[in-house]
């Protein structure tokens, strides 16, 4: 497939037009549909290509205020490139099991993080010293856990501005606090997934690592063009 537009030869190259069997379709995906082949529905990509660039575009406003965006996905096709994108423009991720009231009860939130800073400087000082093998071996284990939970939060001071979600099925708690807070949402969705909870949606095959990952990167490398230098 060549097209006389680069962003729907890239979407091609790394598989966005593949969804699921037609038996799985959100009715809310029929518009982004273009036909299906071998029991598999296949989106339209010129539909695809101008949501992305939409979603593009309102993330290079967001960089151009600074603002926070939150990149969530937790299943094992997305983890990796959820946290390179995030990390790549210095902003908080959840890649792993979502954590209710990640945004609903951010407070709480900030006292666990605040424990996770408090003994992981602790640790790093050599201040454990002082604690017996059992008790540091415990604490170890505590840092550990809080790492796993909340790691890809650290630095988040506030609730995010934006949420960049990969299959927000799988993400719908995470969906629904947002929408709670009245956070926008990003969303890579597959043909099972329900558009009218996005406000910027992406129909896409979002269980292909290839195309989470182009899709991510190019939302952090639009955040990026766009973000001030600091004073």
């Amino acid at each position: 497939m060549s097209t006389k537009n680069p962003i729907i030869d890239k979407l091609f190259s790394v598989g966005a037009h593949f969804g699921y069997a037609p038996s799985r379709r959100h009715p809310t995906q029929a518009p982004y549909i273009f036909g299906a082949k071998g029991g598999i529905e296949l989106f339209d990509l010129e539909k695809t290509a101008s949501l992305l660039e939409n979603a593009l575009n309102f993330v290079k406003t967001l960089g151009a205020e600074r603002k926070v965006l939150l990149f969530v996905g937790g299943k094992a096709e997305a983890r990796e490139a959820v946290e390179r994108a995030a990390l790549r423009i210095n902003q908080p991720y959840s890649s792993g099991r979502w954590i209710g009231g990640s945004i609903t009860n951010f407070s709480e939130i900030r006292k666990r993080l605040a424990r996770l800073q408090e003994l992981s400087e602790k640790r790093e000082k050599g201040e454990l010293a002082q604690f017996t093998k059992r008790e540091r071996l415990l604490i170890d284990r505590e840092i550990t856990d809080l790492e796993l939970m909340f790691g890809g939060l650290r630095g988040m001071q506030k609730n995010p501005d934006a949420l960049i979600v990969i299959d927000p099925k799988r993400e719908e708690g995470a969906v629904a606090e947002a929408r709670q807070m009245n956070i926008p949402v990003i969303a890579l969705m597959n043909t099972d997934c329900n558009r009218s909870l996005i406000q910027y949606p992406i129909p896409g095959n979002d269980a292909s690592r290839d195309t989470l990952s182009y899709i991510l990167d190019e939302i952090a490398a639009s955040y990026a063009s766009t973000v001030p230098p600091r004073e």
